[in-house]
């Protein structure tokens, strides 16, 4: 196929958008491949289109090399499905949801775990009919708060999602390990760097949950890496507990007068000026000796607020997106939830809590401070508040703290939450040595979701005994528009975009540049030939362009090689260069096509 960008439906574009922040999201628009419909909503255009169906297909041919089969369902979708797994609340504010013209509800599918599980409930009932792995393409829909970076976080986005469905769990691991193993297939076809990572189910819910990480500075999730081979996202990451402490010894806390001491430093400047330690007792106090109370607001998806104080060392701030992992798990829900440090509004209706001298106690039916109705609130602690572990911390009094208060003696807590930030230099859970944390973007997401949807949903075969069993369920998805995004912020530079071969428009991009009837009917003659030989072609035939600007294009659309026809001509050669190397080569025009069909296949 030969496009000619003098009939081409493209302009491109000499300066970023203004709402650009990443390499990806500038290039993409100036080059033509998208224009921004709405906010974190984008019209794709035929180079982007192109760019996207080659994922695309590349993602077909290896969920087909494990057996899965496409189907498509409709992004409109009713209520009814997912009010069953209680998803119409628990997404909260991150779904789109419309009316019809009777008034009955429907929503745009963020997801289609539902629609999978009923499908399979329509036409499947025996064991003889498992295993079995179905997947589509198609477009999602998400409410974000602030869709931002073009195709990395959108409103609209292309995603696929496939399901695997088996009788047992033996059954389940054996369809995870198949999508693992397509997954990193995928990636490597596609020539990205990807990472696989320990990560958490969340609101998905399962038990076994992997991400697939491209590692980039621009990315929104965190994670670490050990040498000795750990890899996880930092919501997923288990700190290393330290041992029990006899406190039997221990002496008794003691409160002490600390005004104007309501920050974690000026708490440590009055302990070693009021209560100094000698080297023998631990030497000068440091924030690490001090439990700092944070208060938090959780929203739950119902619209009520609930209040939890998490106790964590007074050297590790909180991470909220941490705690939102985690915090399921002591909640009466599931679900997206809003979380945030609560505000003073939420602090005035707990006269209790003394901002600055917060202290621990606060869920006991007889608090050890004695405070009055502190039992209505979650009290949680960091895993590193062990038994016999003593602490600096609030008296829940103004201006007064507490020293040598002992975990296990002289509080208690209603469980330990993982919350606070993960630091480089941190031991790895699995004894792998130091962490070390890096940025990534999330390319896929694999999840064991067991029998969560399926007994939603009374999803239900016949065994081989003739008895009715729960089918076991896993999910699988992988960001299609984001792997667009992600290439081309893998591949650029400060031209243009620089595609890899196996995602790419075109495999050669055939430049006329002069005047003369004869470099066109050369350049026209050679892109015909191309064609021929089975390559994909853009021809710049554009007859009044200057060569500045037909290089320039050339060099931010991004095609693996340029072919230029010019003043070379009179010669018999032609210009070849390999856009990613910059490496340029003078080829007798006779020998242009064999030259480019071995390039392009590798030879």
């Amino acid at each position: 196929m030969v496009l000619r960008l003098s009939q081409l439906f493209l302009r491109t574009l000499r300066e970023d958008p203004v709402d650009a922040e990443v390499a990806s999201h500038k290039l993409l628009v100036r080059a033509g491949y998208i224009r921004r419909a709405a906010p974190g909503i984008y019209t794709w255009l035929p180079l982007g289109l192109s760019v996207l169906r080659k994922v695309e297909e590349i993602v077909r041919q290896e969920m087909a090399a494990i057996g899965a089969q496409e189907v498509h369902f409709p992004a409109l979708l009713p209520r009814e499905p997912y009010e069953a797994t209680n998803r119409w609340t628990e997404y909260g504010e991150g779904l789109f949801r419309l009316q019809d013209r009777k008034g009955a509800d429907y929503l745009l599918a963020p997801t289609h775990e539902e629609m999978f599980t009923l499908l399979v409930k329509d036409l499947y009932s025996s064991y003889k009919d498992l295993p079995l792995s179905i997947y589509q393409i198609q477009n999602k829909y998400r409410d974000e708060a602030r869709p931002r970076a073009g195709l990395l976080r959108g409103r609209e986005f292309i995603m696929k999602d496939s399901y695997s469905f088996d009788v047992d769990d033996a059954g389940l691991d054996a369809s995870y390990a198949a999508h693992r193993a397509a997954y990193l297939k995928i990636f490597e076809r596609l020539g990205l760097e990807v990472i696989p990572v320990a990560a958490t189910a969340g609101a998905m819910g399962g038990s076994k949950s992997e991400e697939f990480l491209f590692p980039t500075e621009i990315g929104e999730d965190t994670f670490v890496r050990s040498a000795g081979g750990y890899y996880a996202n930092v919501e997923a990451v288990t700190t290393v507990v330290p041992a029990d402490i006899d406190f039997s010894n221990a002496p008794a806390a003691e409160v002490l007068d600390t005004p104007d001491t309501p920050t974690i430093e000026t708490l440590v400047n009055a302990a070693n000026q009021l209560a100094p330690r000698s080297e023998a007792d631990g030497g000068a106090w440091s924030a690490a000796d001090t439990l700092k109370n944070v208060v938090l607001a959780v929203t739950l998806p119902t619209g009520e607020r609930q209040i939890v104080v998490i106790g964590v060392p007074g050297d590790r701030a909180v991470d909220l997106k941490r705690v939102e992992a985690n915090i399921g798990a002591f909640l009466p829900i599931a679900g997206e939830i809003q979380l945030e440090a609560a505000n003073e509004e939420d602090l005035k209706k707990l006269p209790w809590l003394v901002k600055g001298y917060i202290g621990p106690g606060l869920s006991l039916a007889e608090p050890v401070l004695g405070l009055e109705g502190s039992s209505k609130l979650l009290f949680l602690v960091d895993p590193r508040v062990v038994s016999g572990t003593a602490w600096v911390t609030g008296a829940n009094q103004d201006g007064k703290h507490v020293f040598g208060l002992v975990a296990g003696r002289d509080f208690t807590w209603d469980g330990v939450i993982e919350s606070t930030e993960v630091r480089a230099g941190d031991e790895a859970p699995d004894g792998s040595g130091p962490l070390e944390t890096a940025r990534g973007i999330e390319m896929g997401h694999i999840f064991q979701l067991g029998r969560k949807y399926a007994e939603a949903l009374d999803l239900k075969v016949l065994d081989q005994n003739g008895k009715q069993v729960v089918v076991t369920m896993g999910s699988y998805g992988v960001g299609v528009t984001r792997a667009v995004a992600a290439l081309a912020e893998a591949n650029h530079d400060d031209r243009g975009l620089v595609w890899p071969r196996t995602v790419a428009p075109a495999d050669v991009h055939v430049v006329a540049v002069g005047r003369g009837d004869e470099i066109f009917e050369a350049a026209e003659k050679l892109s015909a030939e191309l064609q021929d030989a089975g390559l994909d072609v853009i021809y710049d035939d554009r007859p009044k362009v200057s060569p500045g600007v037909k290089f320039g294009d050339a060099e931010l659309l991004g095609v693996p090689t340029i072919l230029a026809v010019g003043r070379g001509l009179v010669d018999g050669v032609v210009e070849i260069k390999d856009r990613r190397s910059g490496d340029a080569e003078n080829v007798s025009v006779d020998k242009a096509v064999d030259y480019v069909v071995n390039a392009v296949r590798g030879r």
